[in-house]
């Protein structure tokens, strides 16, 4: 019975260093990948942004905190 439990362990533990050994192989890879392919994929420029920044967002939540507050709505 302790056989039995010391092999399951064994093979416990091969099958998470087998996991995490082609994990960091995967992850070297594609690091690898898009190192030599980065002329492809170009950084976005400062203002290039889609209409509905994240500014935007917080202008309109103070506007309708504000908008509250006047109207005499506790916030």
């Amino acid at each position: 019975m302790i056989q039995e439990g010391l092999r399951l362990a064994a093979v416990g533990m091969f099958t998470v260093f087998a996991f995490l050994t082609l994990l960091v192989a995967m992850m070297r890879g594609s690091a690898a990948f898009f190192e030599a392919n980065a002329h492809r994929f170009p950084e976005e420029e400062p203002g290039d942004t889609v209409a509905g920044a994240a500014g935007d967002d917080e202008l309109a939540v103070v506007l309708a905190v504000s908008e509250a507050l006047r109207r005499g709505h506790r916030v």
